[in-house]
């Protein structure tokens, strides 16, 4: 997903000089892309998170659209204090980029984990929350929160994560997109779980199991609405996040819950106690209960 950021906002850049790029002393090897065409439009600003909000604050005043990256929650939790004064208080065009969300850097422990972001994020003024669920959806979150006004929250995955979507689907701010068409249930999926969610409706396909996949890509705005059609479509919802409470479940719950449905529903989540271990990714998410067969069991079940 990452590649494909740079990538696009290279191409952004190019026709939108008010573009900018800050990081946090990371990304070597991905920005480069965008640093030797525009030197005068990035700045690394050291590890100093808090710097570098507040430079990008002053930045965004004078009319820049400021990109600031950094890993998972470095650009949230570590800096929320200017993010919240500085970017969202002023309504000013930060993006927060946060990369290698969820469990990517399991191996660096609960500290490189951004398991709670989706719900600080949300919780912040003005603020436009994106999680796209593969390259494709990471292209066209990142040209959508160039043109949205106002801050931004970006969430990815590390690299290497396939392409879901073959061709370029119909997108629509702040709507959900339908991925795989089943009967029995409706699987939510938001983030780099897309693939999963994916995978687990083919599984159940072949056990002639029928299941409904929408990709999630935007939290905020957030398509209650689609959440409430699903739910008397099919009268059974799964939402599917590599985060704790506060995100995808948390949203859709409420949804329901205002709605007056009284439909089966499973937030398959991260727990919310920390996993204090390290480990690969899919080690950690196992843990968790999110490993593939686990997933596989619970949708089946509900979907039953």
């Amino acid at each position: 997903m990452r590649t494909s950021f740079i990538e696009t906002l290279v191409q952004v850049a190019e026709r939108d000089p008010r573009v900018w790029l800050l990081t946090g002393d990371l990304g070597y090897s991905v920005l480069e892309k965008f640093s030797s065409k525009f030197p005068d439009r990035y700045l690394n600003a050291g590890v100093a998170e808090q710097n570098m909000v507040g430079v990008a604050a002053g930045l965004a005043m004078t009319g820049k659209v400021v990109f600031v990256y950094s890993i998972a929650n470095f650009p949230t939790l570590r800096c929320l204090e200017q993010v919240r004064n500085d970017v969202c208080y002023h309504n000013l065009s930060v993006k927060i980029v946060a990369v290698g969300c969820g469990l990517a850097y399991g191996g660096h422990g609960y500290t490189h984990h951004g398991v709670e972001d989706l719900g600080v994020m949300s919780l912040l003024p003005h603020m436009t929350v994106m999680a796209p669920g593969d390259p494709v959806e990471t292209r066209w979150a990142t040209r959508t929160l160039v043109d949205k006004s106002g801050p931004g929250y970006l969430r990815l995955g590390k690299a290497g994560e396939p392409i879901v979507h073959q061709g370029e689907p119909t997108f629509e701010f702040g709507k959900a997109v339908q991925v795989v068409d089943g009967t029995q249930a409706t699987l939510i999926s938001t983030g780099g779980m897309l693939e999963t969610a994916v995978r687990v409706a083919n599984i159940l396909a072949a056990r002639r199991v029928s299941i409904r996949v929408l990709s999630m890509p935007t939290l905020r705005p957030f398509d209650a609405e689609r959440v409430v059609v699903e739910a008397k479509r099919t009268g059974k919802i799964i939402t599917l996040e590599e985060h704790g409470p506060g995100g995808l479940g948390t949203l859709v719950g409420e949804c329901l819950a205002q709605a007056g449905l009284g439909v089966r529903f499973v937030p398959l989540r991260l727990q919310p106690e920390p996993t204090l271990c390290a480990g690969s990714q899919a080690y950690l998410c196992g843990r968790h209960g999110l490993s593939l067969e686990r997933i596989v069991e619970v949708v089946e079940s509900v979907a039953d």
